[in-house]
């Protein structure tokens, strides 16, 4: 008995005898054995057609990653612009009456003199320098109280702890190498930043950097060119670089764990993210841990520091901010 070669799978069954076994068989199931159906009609099984997964590959969940986090930052932006009073670096609890205004001074009391007499009676560029106030918006005071006090707890009852017992298993010239060996490793990050500010002597020498520490210094674990051909670090990433494009600061955030930024240091942050070899490490669970250790490694080199900050402030929140952001302003300055 020759089927016919054309038409649909019910066609071609129709041509079987009622009481072939077969033509029972694909009646009583809802998918057909096709293969077999095709070896009786002559015909090649067709392939079922796949549809890919786009989970599974690495790459696109890495930029899905980057996407959440700048998507989260910007509802953050959003909702905060829609409830921040004013660029104002005040005590949160001042009120409103008592904040200096921009547009309008302060009142001066009786008897003293202004503070512009002040100013012309003693010129002091470098103390004013110094004691010049920073602003910046901070509509999201009370969740970064919250989250500063939280990195705050666990930097005392986890971090220094762990540090401490830290440096006496490894010696800080151990330490300092295993830091060197990291900054060779992250020269993609302040090369690229580096040509995008258009800073191009910087850039060939962190170019020559990484040549004479991946060879003289051993994989970077010596920083060969620091010492031998007084080769200087450029500290540089995409914060400073939109900085440098006249991008403001935004608003100030604290991250767990991580600590204070800012919305363009935070955007900077994920987009250093696309060159920084770390970020390249699979699963994605290995890599979380190898940027941790290289972190956890640069606090147990600058145990003391947040201690002298926080004994020296009176309100150690407004002093972390206020510093924060007058370092980075004098990055992208420099």
């Amino acid at each position: 008995m020759k089927l016919a070669g054309k038409g649909s799978l019910k066609n071609n069954i129709a041509f079987l005898t009622p009481m072939h076994p077969f033509r029972r068989r694909c009646e009583n199931l809802e998918y057909p054995d096709i293969p077999a159906f095709s070896r009786l009609v002559g015909r090649a099984p067709r392939r079922p057609k796949l549809r890919p997964n786009l989970f599974v590959n690495p790459n696109i969940r890495k930029v899905m990653f980057a996407a959440s986090c700048l998507l989260l930052v910007v509802v953050l932006m959003s909702s905060a612009a829609a409830h921040a009073e004013d660029d104002y670096s005040g005590p949160a609890n001042a009120p409103h009456s008592v904040r200096p205004s921009v547009d309008q001074p302060a009142e001066v009391p009786e008897g003293k003199a202004p503070e512009s007499a002040i100013d012309d009676d003693f010129d002091f560029p470098e103390e004013q320098a110094q004691l010049a106030v920073v602003r910046i918006s901070d509509p999201l005071a009370p969740l970064n109280r919250a989250v500063f006090k939280f990195n705050d707890k666990l930097y005392f009852w986890v971090l220094k702890p762990a540090a401490q017992g830290y440096n006496v298993v490894f010696r800080e010239d151990v330490r300092t190498c295993i830091a060197n060996f990291f900054s060779n490793l992250l020269t993609p990050v302040r090369l690229v930043n580096c040509i995008l500010q258009g800073k191009f002597k910087a850039a060939a020498t962190e170019t020559a950097r990484f040549f004479v520490n991946s060879t003289m210094g051993v994989l970077g674990f010596g920083d060969a060119g620091k010492v031998v051909f007084n080769l200087e670090i450029s500290n540089e990433d995409l914060g400073q670089t939109l900085g440098v494009y006249g991008l403001g600061n935004g608003f100030f955030i604290v991250w767990p764990i991580f600590g204070p930024s800012t919305l363009r240091d935070s955007v900077g942050f994920g987009g250093d993210l696309f060159v920084n070899p770390l970020s390249y490490i699979e699963p994605f669970g290995a890599s979380a841990a190898v940027g941790g250790y290289r972190r956890f490694n640069d606090l147990s080199l600058r145990l003391g520091e947040y201690e002298a900050i926080k004994e020296a402030a009176i309100e150690p929140y407004a002093a972390v901010r206020d510093g924060y952001v007058q370092f980075r302003n004098a990055l992208v300055d420099k």
